[in-house]
C-alpha cells in the first residue's frame, strides 16, 4: 500500500513535466504523407466501343517486316473514334518489328500474351525530337534526342495493356553505340508520354530498353501496375520507371531487373528545371521487387531542380544490388526533395543500404548557378531490414547546406563495414536503428523537429515514446 502511495505521489510530482511534453507533441505540425487512394480510381479495364487488329493495316508479325506504317495508319484511322468512346488497337501473337510511332487520346493499345512489339535496330526509324524544356538538351548529348518507341504528346485517356505481351527495344545495339561513343543524339526510351493525363500502363513486359524504359514527363494521373521490366544488369542507364515533373502517379505490383535505378523520381536539370518549375509530387510506389546492377531500388534525382515532394514508398524487396535507397543532388540543382516517406523495405546482398549524395555532379552546361543549393529535408525511412549489407549508409550533405530532418526508425541491418555509417553535413533523428547511427542522427525529436510520416505520425509511435518514457520511468522509480 505504501509503495502504491509513493508511486502515485511521484507520478503527480512529474505531471507538469509530462503535460509539457504532451503539449509539445500536440503543437508540432506533423505533415501528412501521400495517399494511394487515387490509385484505385484508375483502371485498365475500360471497354472501347471500337476495335481493330494491326493485321488489318498490312502488318506482318514475322520479326523481319518493318511495320511502322501499319501502326501509324491504324492509329490515324482510330483517331476518328476519339469522340465516340475511343478505340482499341489489338496486337495479336507474333513478332511485330517497328520504328517509333505515336499514340492518340482515348486509345487502348492491347498486346496479346505472345505478342512482341520489337524496336528497329536502324536509328533512322527513331526520329530525333527537341530536348525537354526542363533539361535544356539531351540527357546524354547536347541537342535533340531520339523519340521513344511508343510516344505520346498532350494526350488524355491512354491505356497500354494486354495479356502480358512484350515490348522489346532491342537495346543491345544502342548500348554498343553508347560504349563506343558513336551516338549523335541521346538514346530513346521504350515509352515516353508528355503533357498527358489519365495514363494506365499494366500487364505488359518491357525488355532491353535503349535508355529509360517508362518515362511519364509533365503528366498527371498515371498508373503503372503489374509490369515486368528486364534488361541486363550491366546495361547502361536502363532505368525502369522514371516519373519526371509529374503528379498523382501510382506505381505498384511490379518486378524490375535492370542495369540502373529500378524506380527514380526526377523533375528537371539545373537552370532549365528551375526555370520550368514543374515538380514531381503526390507519388505512391508500393509492392515492388527486383535487382539492379549499378543503381538503386528507389532513387530521387539527380535531376530534381523543379522539386520533388509528397512521395510514399512502401513494401519494396531488393536483392543483389549496389544501392537500396538513394538521393542524388548537387550544387547548381536548386529545387528540393522533401516530405518523403519510405517504409517496409527488405534488402539482401546490397552494397550500400542508404545513400544520400550531395555532390553528384553532372550538369547540362556551364551556365548553371553554382550557388543554387538544393533543399533536402523531412525524409523518413522506417521499418528497414537488410541482410548481407556492405555499408549501412553514406549520408553526405553539402557544406553550408545541411540536409535536415532525416529520420530513421526501426532499421536493422547486418553490416560488414566498420564504421557502418558515414555522415557529413546532415542532421536528423533516429530510434531503434542497428547498427547505431552516426552522431548527427542520434538526436531525440523535439518541438522543432518535423519528421514526415504516414497519416501525420512522427516516426509512428517511436518519437513520442522516446520523449514521454523518461518521465514515466522517473515517476515509477
Amino acid at each position: 500500500m505504501m509503495f502504491l502511495k509513493r508511486t502515485l505521489g511521484r507520478i503527480i510530482t512529474f505531471l507538469p513535466e509530462l503535460f509539457g511534453v504532451l503539449l509539445v507533441l500536440a503543437t508540432v505540425q506533423w505533415p501528412k504523407a501521400v495517399s494511394s487512394l487515387y490509385c484505385k480510381e484508375m483502371d485498365s479495364g475500360v471497354v472501347r466501343p471500337h476495335s481493330v487488329t494491326i493485321t488489318e493495316f498490312g502488318a506482318v508479325g514475322d520479326g523481319v517486316t518493318l511495320n511502322t506504317k501499319a501502326f501509324q495508319n491504324a492509329i490515324f484511322y482510330l483517331n476518328s473514334f476519339a469522340d465516340k468512346g475511343g478505340a482499341e488497337l489489338f496486337v495479336p501473337k507474333g513478332r511485330w518489328l517497328t520504328g517509333s510511332f505515336s499514340l492518340i487520346s482515348h486509345l487502348t493499345l492491347s498486346l496479346e500474351k505472345d505478342a512482341i512489339i520489337i524496336g528497329s535496330t536502324d536509328s533512322s526509324d527513331w526520329p530525333v525530337i527537341d530536348p525537354l524544356p526542363s533539361y535544356g538538351r539531351g540527357r546524354e548529348l547536347p541537342g535533340g534526342r531520339h523519340q521513344s518507341l511508343i510516344f505520346g504528346y498532350n494526350l488524355t485517356d491512354v491505356i497500354i495493356t494486354g495479356g502480358n505481351g512484350t515490348i522489346d527495344g532491342q537495346g543491345g545495339i544502342w548500348w554498343d553505340w553508347f560504349h563506343n561513343q558513336a551516338l549523335n543524339y541521346t538514346r530513346p526510351h521504350l515509352i515516353e508520354l508528355m503533357y498527358s493525363t489519365g495514363v494506365v500502363i499494366s500487364d505488359v513486359t518491357f525488355v532491353n530498353s535503349p535508355f529509360w524504359a517508362i518515362h511519364p514527363v509533365y503528366c498527371s494521373q498515371v498508373l503503372v501496375r503489374n509490369v515486368t521490366i528486364l534488361a541486363p544488369l550491366n546495361s547502361p542507364n536502363t532505368d525502369g520507371i522514371d516519373p519526371d515533373s509529374s503528379s498523382n502517379v501510382c506505381i505498384e505490383d511490379c518486378y524490375i531487373s535492370t542495369g540502373d535505378d529500378l524506380i527514380v523520381i526526377k523533375s528537371g536539370w539545373d537552370e532549365y528545371g528551375i526555370s520550368f518549375a514543374r515538380p514531381s509530387t503526390n507519388i505512391s510506389v508500393r509492392h515492388i521487387s527486383g535487382q539492379t546492377g549499378t543503381g538503386a531500388g528507389i532513387a530521387f534525382g539527380s535531376e530534381m531542380s523543379g522539386g520533388i515532394s509528397e512521395i510514399s514508398v512502401e513494401d519494396f524487396h531488393l536483392m543483389n544490388s549496389l544501392h537500396g535507397i538513394r538521393i542524388k543532388t548537387s550544387p547548381g540543382r536548386g529545387g528540393y526533395i522533401r516530405n518523403i516517406y519510405i517504409k517496409n523495405i527488405n534488402m539482401s546482398n546490397v552494397t550500400i543500404a542508404i545513400r544520400i549524395t550531395g555532390r553528384y555532379g553532372e550538369h547540362p552546361d556551364d551556365k548553371y548557378d553554382k550557388n543554387a543549393l538544393p533543399i533536402i529535408e523531412r525524409i523518413t525511412i522506417q521499418d528497414i531490414v537488410g541482410v548481407n549489407i556492405g555499408t549501412g549508409g553514406m549520408l553526405e550533405g553539402i557544406q553550408g547546406d545541411n540536409f535536415s530532418s532525416i529520420c530513421l526508425s526501426n532499421v536493422s541491418l547486418s553490416v560488414a563495414s566498420n564504421p557502418p555509417w558515414r555522415c557529413s553535413y546532415i542532421q536528423g533523428y533516429s530510434n531503434l536503428v542497428s547498427p547505431e547511427l552516426c552522431e548527427p542522427l542520434r538526436q531525440v525529436p523535439d518541438q522543432s523537429a518535423v519528421c514526415y510520416g504516414n497519416e501525420g505520425l512522427l516516426l509512428q509511435e517511436s518519437g513520442a515514446s522516446r520523449l514521454v518514457s523518461p518521465f514515466l520511468k522517473m515517476a515509477l522509480l
